[in-house]
């Protein structure tokens, strides 16, 4: 079996993703409820909430793409960076699913700078506001300067209200 059963009662195919097994009610559901950090942030910050802080920061012709940056996680799982360098063949895996997804949603076959540079400014604010204080430097960071204002999280039930708002300003369809 290569399969997951979604929230919506789709069947989710790791060995064969097709465009009609995505759903974005179960992606706004999955990424609500994954914890961002591996669950190492001082308060539960979903991927949900961080995806739309992301698309609020960019140009907006960048936003829909930025909302949906991490759309992938919603079957894969939120995996830390450095766990993820070890890991190749979940990484082929992970790009299979984040490349049905982008054509899905006519999102750029790869990341654009814009919403790359916006993940790393919230990647700084996070670490900044979210995290436990480090005074280890992290070299991704290296150039980025975290937003102005200090963020707060919210409980799972409103990031997935937020996620599927922004998605519905967006012009978004199923």
């Amino acid at each position: 079996m290569t399969w997951i059963l979604t929230s919506t009662g789709k069947r989710f195919d790791y060995a064969d993703p097709q465009p009609q097994q995505i759903d974005i009610l179960d992606i706004a559901q999955a990424l609500a409820h994954e914890c961002r950090y591996a669950g190492h942030a001082r308060r539960f910050y979903s991927v949900a909430q961080h995806s739309v802080l992301v698309s609020q920061i960019v140009p907006r012709e960048h936003a829909l793409e930025a909302l949906l940056h991490d759309a992938h996680e919603a079957y894969c799982k939120d995996i830390p960076r450095p766990l993820k360098a070890l890991l190749p063949d979940y990484r082929a895996v992970e790009d299979r699913v984040d490349g049905v997804i982008r054509a899905h949603f006519g999102l750029p076959a790869k990341l654009s700078e814009a919403v790359a540079t916006a993940d790393l400014v919230l990647l700084a604010t996070e670490r900044r506001d979210l995290m436990p204080h480090d005074d280890v430097p992290w070299p991704i960071l290296d150039g980025i300067e975290p937003l102005a204002r200090r963020m707060n999280t919210v409980h799972p039930e409103r990031a997935q209200a937020m996620f599927i708002r922004r998605w519905v300003e967006l012009g978004g369809s199923r």
